[in-house]
């Protein structure tokens, strides 16, 4: 008896759930990643594109929606804001025992379904580093692994709704 009730209602249901951790409402088909452009005071050359397309690909691994070049259900845009070097652990004499990098991206979100779930917010993230390792040969392998926490904190505010 309560699975033939169990039935009537799911049809209903307006929420769908997945394995991957998204939680959209079935209306949503579609996304679209603009171009984060750096607007940062220092600049790295790759990190806007390696971002970018890091998005896409999350959204694409770990959602059914069809990417669009532009207007789709769910849009993505913003810029680049921040990427900073700064000590950490300053030890006697003044020196520094490891150097952060931290990343900061504002993300414009635009559910064109449900536009209650629309906001604007900067997400934040940072990696540490040995101070007698030099920045060129961190910061590649740095900038990805902040760029994965980035990814990962957007997509659960937006797609997992957490």
């Amino acid at each position: 008896m309560l699975a033939g009730f169990a039935g009537i209602l799911a049809p209903s249901c307006k929420v769908s759930y997945s394995f991957t951790g998204a939680n959209l409402s079935p209306e949503i088909k579609t996304f679209t990643v603009y171009y984060f452009p750096n607007r940062a005071r220092l600049i790295n050359p790759t990190l806007s594109q390696n971002f970018t397309e890091k998005m896409r690909e999350k959204l694409t691994r770990q959602t059914s929606l069809n990417e669009l070049s532009e207007s789709g259900d769910l849009e993505f845009e913003g810029q680049i804001t921040g990427y900073d070097f700064r000590p950490m652990s300053v030890q006697k004499e003044d020196v520094s025992a490891q150097t952060r990098l931290t990343i900061t991206i504002n993300v414009k979100y635009t559910n064109n379904k449900v536009p209650e779930d629309n906001f604007e917010k900067s997400f934040s993230a940072y990696e540490d580093f040995d101070s007698n390792e030099s920045i060129s040969s961190v910061e590649e392998e740095l900038s990805i692994q902040i760029i994965d926490k980035l990814t990962e904190d957007i997509f659960n505010a937006t797609i997992a709704n957490w």
